[in-house]
């Protein structure tokens, strides 16, 4: 069992990276960042997928 917190609110998941919400689901939109939903909305997102998008980000600077 995993001791890490997996999944975040969008919002929370980029407080943590420094990156804005609307970044955020705009990588859930493209298929980048998995996501669970709540009543057609996104609720929670995969903050590993997230990092993943974050450095690749750095990368390309």
């Amino acid at each position: 069992m995993s001791l890490v917190k997996t999944w975040y609110t969008p919002e929370d998941a980029g407080d943590k990276y420094g990156v804005k919400k609307a970044v955020v689901l705009e990588w859930v939109e493209e298929g980048l960042v998995r996501c669970e939903r709540e009543k057609g909305k996104v609720a929670r997102v995969n903050i590993d997928d997230v990092k993943l998008e974050v450095e690749t980000l750095v990368r390309k600077g």
